[in-house]
């Protein structure tokens, strides 16, 4: 059985999607059941890229099952807002880990 959903990826996340589907909605076919990581990783996003998701305005955890009509907003690292108390993927918001990476420049 397969379903729609709707997503939005934003900032440098469109880089991964064709021109096409860049900066605005569009909708996704998926096989039941399917979950936010896996609908990313079809994408060709690396998880490692991903810093907040909210489906239907609600953040959700990597395993979260897509459901029909779900409106998924993928959301990058957030370099100068902190989402610590609204982030449901890792223990702490991707820029505490790449601050302490030698590699972060802002």
């Amino acid at each position: 059985m397969s379903y729609t959903a709707y997503f939005r990826l934003y900032e440098e996340l469109n880089d991964y999607l064709p021109v096409s589907k860049r900066k605005t909605i569009f909708s996704l076919s998926l096989k039941s059941p399917t979950t936010i990581d896996e609908a990313i990783c079809s994408l060709g996003v690396p998880l490692e890229e991903v810093d907040l998701v909210l489906v239907n305005s609600e953040s959700v955890p990597f395993n979260h099952s897509i459901a029909e009509g779900d409106k998924i907003s993928i959301y990058p690292i957030f370099e100068s807002l902190d989402i610590s108390s609204v982030t449901r993927l890792r223990d702490k918001p991707l820029i505490k880990f790449a601050k302490n990476s030698k590699q972060y420049t802002p």
